[in-house]
């Protein structure tokens, strides 16, 4: 069995309106295996935003976890970050956490015409902005109790004249890692462990931010691979965990995840 993603073109959930690219009946005749695909629009037919799909998949990772892990928060960074939520009696959260890869990497590529900041070598010769970072942390998104997807351009980069290539790296780093731990004031529990997959994972400051952050509160971070996970090929693995749900018609979405109405 093919769980198809297919690739977002289009995703306007407040018109119940999403749009994947990619032919799963051609897929199916062309493999002549059975292929499982647009599984966002029964989502969206009943109230939801179409997304996240994932957390279903995490919330079964999550049972591989000992108790003293939970509550457990999975993050993905990417552009946008984003969390889910699997509390101690398997409830489950999933919300965007705020800015991710995307402004670190708008930022170097104009000052330093590279695509991204790999391992975080450019803003390891930083330092933080402090004003400059809690003006990123003011944002309304991180003080309103209600949870919202992102658009890369919620958050803007800073002005050139506002920080230099190291010093604008290094704070944009601090801003991913200090918003998943913003973001994650509103859950119902503190998390206890902190799980993350995405390219963010990779770049080293941001992960010694969000250790340091969240330390403070006695939680501990781990990288998909430090939990037994493989923090490339979870969203691919997802999509064939969505797929057999699909096929014994369980579930793909709940309330608390993408704000289904029904199941």
């Amino acid at each position: 069995m093919i769980g198809f993603h297919g690739q977002t073109v289009l995703h306007r959930p407040d018109q119940a309106l999403t749009v994947q690219i990619g032919d799963g009946a051609l897929l199916a005749r062309e493999t002549g295996i059975d292929v499982v695909y647009d599984m966002r629009a029964n989502d969206m037919a009943h109230g939801g935003q179409g997304a996240p799909l994932v957390p279903a998949y995490h919330a079964a990772l999550a049972a591989s976890l000992t108790k003293a892990d939970r509550p457990v928060c999975f993050v993905n960074i990417g552009g946008i970050s984003n969390l889910t939520y699997v509390g101690p009696e398997g409830e489950i959260l999933a919300f965007d956490s705020g800015p991710g890869n995307t402004l670190i990497d708008q930022w170097v590529e104009v000052n330093a015409g590279v695509p991204f900041d790999q391992g975080g070598m450019i803003a390891s010769e930083g330092s933080v902005l402090m004003p400059l970072a809690e003006r990123y942390l003011d944002h309304p998104f991180f003080t309103t109790d209600q949870r919202r997807s992102l658009d890369r351009n919620d958050f803007r980069p800073p002005e050139p004249d506002e920080a230099g290539l190291h010093d604008g790296a290094r704070t944009l780093a601090y801003v991913t890692a200090a918003a998943i731990l913003r973001s994650a004031g509103h859950l119902p529990h503190p998390p206890q462990t902190y799980i993350i997959s995405g390219g963010g994972r990779l770049n080293r400051i941001i992960m010694a931010d969000l250790k340091e952050i969240a330390a403070r509160s006695g939680a501990t971070v781990l990288t998909a691979e430090e939990a037994g996970f493989d923090g490339d090929a979870t969203e691919a693995e997802a999509w064939a965990y969505l797929a057999v749900r699909s096929l014994k018609r369980l579930p793909l979405t709940f309330p608390g995840t993408t704000g289904v109405k029904a199941r």
